[in-house]
């Protein structure tokens, strides 16, 4: 009547252990796929990060090159500043290289007169001579520094776009052209004996 058959209970019996069979299949073949994208997603987020950091090294590097580079440049335009303003304050104090020529040609003034020469003969020869020399090492000072001066002042217009030369540079580049200028005028002055000329013998 109401009674199962042993046949209908192992039947129920096989079903019902399929279906856990199944059951597990399904969720052992969906772990491992799950756990495939898990890994392949942090592969891709490792891969990107290491790749954000070697952008950055290179930035960096980038940076600082060009950072060596600016200040590389910038040491060499100081000290040419530098230079030119030492050049100019040279030209209008004398330095030792015109001092020692100045005292050479006094003495080759005094070997070359005699002493049966005029007033005005040895006065040129022995002091003429050694003033204009004197003269001559100022303004070739002068020029070199004149020269410098206005070679640091022109060489931002050369570099990279956009870097701008620091101001004690071009301060001190500007007292050296300025002191080169004057110093290049007074020592044609002198040499034409238009200031500080060789006095009358008469």
């Amino acid at each position: 009547m109401g009674t199962k058959t042993v046949d209908e209970a192992g039947t129920e019996s096989g079903t019902e252990a399929k279906r856990d069979e199944e059951k597990v299949d399904v969720t052992k073949t969906e772990a491992p796929d799950e756990a495939t994208g898990t890994k392949a997603e942090d592969a891709t987020a490792v891969d990107a990060d290491d790749a954000d950091d070697t952008q950055d090294g290179d930035e960096v590097l980038a940076e600082e090159g060009a950072d060596q580079a600016a200040g590389s440049t910038g040491v060499g335009q100081g000290a040419g500043a530098v230079v030119s303003a030492a050049l100019g304050f040279v030209s209008l104090t004398g330095g030792w290289i015109g001092t020692v020529a100045a005292a050479r040609e006094t003495l080759v003034g005094q070997l070359q007169t005699s002493s049966s020469a005029g007033v005005a003969t040895q006065i040129k020869e022995v002091y003429g001579d050694a003033w204009q020399t004197t003269a001559l090492w100022a303004g070739l000072f002068a020029l070199v520094a004149l020269i410098v001066g206005v070679v640091v002042l022109a060489l931002p217009a050369f570099g990279a776009p956009g870097r701008s030369q620091a101001p004690w540079i071009k301060s001190v580049s500007w007292a050296g052209v300025a002191l080169g200028v004057i110093g290049l005028l007074l020592a044609v002055l002198k040499y034409t004996d238009a200031l500080l000329g060789l006095p009358s013998a008469s």
